[in-house]
């Protein structure tokens, strides 16, 4: 039962936040972590986020596909896979075109040149593809290498009954490597290039909205300063750090400033700096930008205090149910009326055909008048001086 109000609550919020369109999907709980992806970025492992591969001088070198992997080449990808799962991979060839346009047509230029895509069983065996020294954090089900154009993926969670959407976290990967190919390789905050790639690759909103709520109205979303290193696999906040960057993309995102986004990246892709760039474009430094963000995360989550409290769990489930009694009750109002028209035009029909429909009495039969033969009529006479005249 309780599995069941909150999915009635969670669907009511999304159908109450419909309006906003950029929010994306929150990665599940722990114990589903195939809709976790992550990218390595191993030029900033030094001061960047605590799931970056810890490389030092070395440098990034696409492995090999493994033996008994197909390789096949479609467009701009060439992918390697195991055999068997050739069905589970078709979806992604027939994709990649169309992702590939409208990502550039994101960036107003070209990008995604070459890409090369190794799809593995499971999780473990997709931890064997990695590059040498560059190993990523256990929860990813997917991974991306923009430096070297490479992308990992897994086609089985190593949750049993867990599956994972193997299209949408494709998208997810090849954002991150559009984002470097757009910025021309200069770096970008963890928290923003995970944040845009959920927002560019299209993903569900509603459980990562879901996740955020709670953090929100207990004030516990991680300060901008920390957000990065929410992201390592040991800090328990992977989850959080997700929604929340994926929300202050959407934040940054807003229809009266997505010119300034465009004006951000350009920016940096210029060579200055995140903080530089969001100075010249918002006008805003990051603390400006957090203050702002809280602000609009607790005006649109305000609601959730009230209908989330305990008894008001069931007061919501029985307003779902009245609301749903009432739109039945509608429809059938709405049924009664039609047949009601109905009958009274068949009516107005009938009435009309009846006026229409006249009995004309048969003409009076013309009166008979006798002939006469002249042979038979008696011709009148008179007498005059004595002798007998006919009258003509």
């Amino acid at each position: 039962m309780i599995a069941i109000t909150l999915g009635l609550l969670t669907t009511l919020g999304a159908v109450l936040l419909g309006g906003h369109g950029s929010l994306v999907r929150l990665s599940q709980p722990a114990a589903h972590r195939a809709a976790t992806t992550v990218t390595v970025h191993p030029e900033t492992a030094g001061d960047g986020p605590l799931d970056s591969p810890q490389m030092g001088d070395d440098k990034l070198r696409l492995p090999n596909p493994p033996a008994g992997f197909a390789v096949e080449r479609e467009g701009f990808i060439d992918f390697a896979y195991p055999p068997e799962t050739r069905a589970r991979i078709a979806p992604l060839m027939e994709q990649a075109a169309n992702i590939r346009r409208e990502y550039s047509a994101r960036f107003g230029r070209d990008v995604l040149g070459s890409v090369r895509v190794h799809v593995a069983r499971t999780p473990g065996e997709m931890a064997t593809l990695a590059p040498h020294g560059a190993p990523f954090p256990s929860y990813a089900s997917g991974v991306a290498y923009p430096e070297i154009g490479y992308v990992l993926l897994t086609i089985y969670s190593d949750q049993p009954g867990t599956p994972i959407d193997l299209l949408e976290v494709f998208r997810h990967e090849l954002a991150h490597v559009a984002l470097y190919d757009a910025l021309g390789g200069h770096a970008v905050p963890r928290w923003l290039n995970e944040g845009f790639a959920i927002h560019l690759s299209g993903e569900s909103s509603l459980t990562r909205v879901g996740l955020l709520w709670p953090a929100v109205l207990a004030d516990n979303v991680l300060p901008f300063s920390q957000l990065d290193r929410g992201f390592a696999a040991d800090s328990g906040k992977v989850n959080l750090a997700y929604a929340e960057s994926a929300d202050v993309v959407r934040y940054l995102l807003r229809t009266r400033d997505a010119q300034r986004f465009d004006l951000l990246l350009n920016s940096m892709r210029g060579g200055a700096n995140f903080d530089t760039a969001l100075g010249e474009s918002y006008k805003l430094d990051l603390a400006g930008l957090e203050y702002e963000w809280r602000e609009d995360a607790s005006q649109r989550y305000t609601f959730w205090p009230v209908l989330l409290s305990g008894s008001m769990v069931w007061v919501g489930i029985m307003g779902l149910f009245v609301l749903a009694w009432r739109r039945h009750r509608r429809r059938q109002q709405v049924t009664l009326e039609r047949w009601a028209r109905e009958e009274k035009q068949e009516e107005l029909q009938k009435q009309a055909q009846a006026r229409l429909h006249i009995v004309l009495a048969p003409a009076p039969k013309e009166r008979a008048f006798p002939s006469v033969r002249v042979g038979e009529v008696e011709v009148p006479k008179v007498e005059h001086d004595g002798n007998w005249h006919t009258l003509h």
